[in-house]
């Protein structure tokens, strides 16, 4: 999907949950340890909710124990930082670079050579398997 081809907002709060447009849309995030692709460990694709752009491959993701999905990169050009200055506190947003969609945060605390942890709402992704 490009961005001429998006859907409305109007289309999207009728598609998605109250939770899921909360986060993709809203900036909202969901409780720790409650999303659904948490422990998913198969081997696929993890995809924009909205405009179902590949984002994460399944070789990117680990267990970082916060209680989201975490991935140490993105697919080259899937995703672009924002500063996030929400909470009190400096963050880097991370959005869908297709549609815009907030889908988390990243951190420079990531355990493999990276050195990045992609903090990932699980509600703002959906999951293709191989």
């Amino acid at each position: 999907m490009d961005k001429q081809n998006m859907p409305t907002e109007a289309e999207l709060r009728s598609r998605l949950s109250s939770e899921e447009y909360a986060v993709l849309r809203e900036g909202a995030t969901e409780a720790p340890f409650s999303g659904d692709l948490l422990h998913v460990d198969a081997d696929g694709m993890f995809r924009c909710k909205v405009c179902n752009t590949p984002l994460f491959g399944s070789d990117a993701k680990f267990d970082s124990g916060t209680g989201w999905p975490s991935f140490d990169q993105a697919l080259p050009g899937s995703v672009e930082h924002t500063i996030d200055t929400s909470h009190g506190m400096t963050r880097t947003e991370v959005v869908c670079a297709t549609c815009g969609s907030h889908l988390g945060h990243v951190f420079d605390d990531g355990p493999t050579s990276t050195g990045k942890r992609y903090c990932i709402n699980s509600v703002c992704l959906g999951f293709e398997e191989k």
